[in-house]
């Protein structure tokens, strides 16, 4: 009788025990994964999204854009008249990187006024091409891809006027451009459009 007491208590025992190390082992795992789902939530939380409705374009203008000075160029709001409006705003992997645009169609007798007004104060001046034809002519500086066409990395048609109304190498010596920004707007009389771009990196 004796002997089968220590048996069962024994048994008893280690049920506890295994009962204990599973119940410390489930514990573990559930705050392995509880921190891992929280710590993914809180990055995707915090990373900004690209954002292409139109109607969230003041926010971007005023909010979310964290250099006001480069996109000074951009108007306040979307005229009340111009057609088949885009926009982009993509964060950039780096912090602090980014870019801005906007694009639509106006009357001619608007983008005609607009290229005359931009014509005259803009730094560079390029016929289609992207940044990276821009930047490596002779005195050329990064401006833009033609995002907000179809939203890829895309080349301006030779129709498009790209007026760069500045460009500032942040960069160092051994290494330009590597930061910077450049804005400014590209006008394609042609087709009586109009994008305003910005970009920071």
């Amino acid at each position: 009788m004796k002997q089968y007491i220590n048996t069962r208590s024994y048994v008893d025992t280690l049920l506890v025990r295994i009962f204990a190390i599973s119940l410390l082992f489930l514990g573990t795992a559930g705050i392995v994964a509880g921190g891992f789902c929280m710590r993914n939530s809180f990055v995707r939380r915090n990373e900004s999204q690209t954002i292409t409705n139109t109607e969230r374009y003041k926010e971007v203008r005023f909010q979310v854009w964290s250099k006001p000075e480069i996109i000074k160029h951009f108007p306040d709001s979307i005229p009340t008249d111009a057609k088949e409006v885009k926009m982009i705003y993509a964060p950039g992997l780096i912090k602090g990187s980014s870019l801005l645009q906007l694009r639509y169609k106006l009357p001619l007798i608007r983008i005609e006024k607009l290229l005359t007004d931009y014509y005259k104060i803009a730094k560079h001046k390029y016929l289609g091409g992207n940044t990276n034809n821009h930047a490596n002519q002779a005195q050329g500086v990064p401006t833009t891809f033609f995002y907000s066409n179809k939203l890829q990395e895309e080349t301006f048609p030779p129709t498009y006027q790209i007026l760069v109304l500045d460009a500032r190498d942040r960069g160092t010596p051994d290494f330009k451009w590597q930061h910077g920004d450049s804005y400014g707007v590209a006008i394609d009389k042609l087709n009586s459009e109009i994008i305003y771009w910005a970009e920071q990196w």
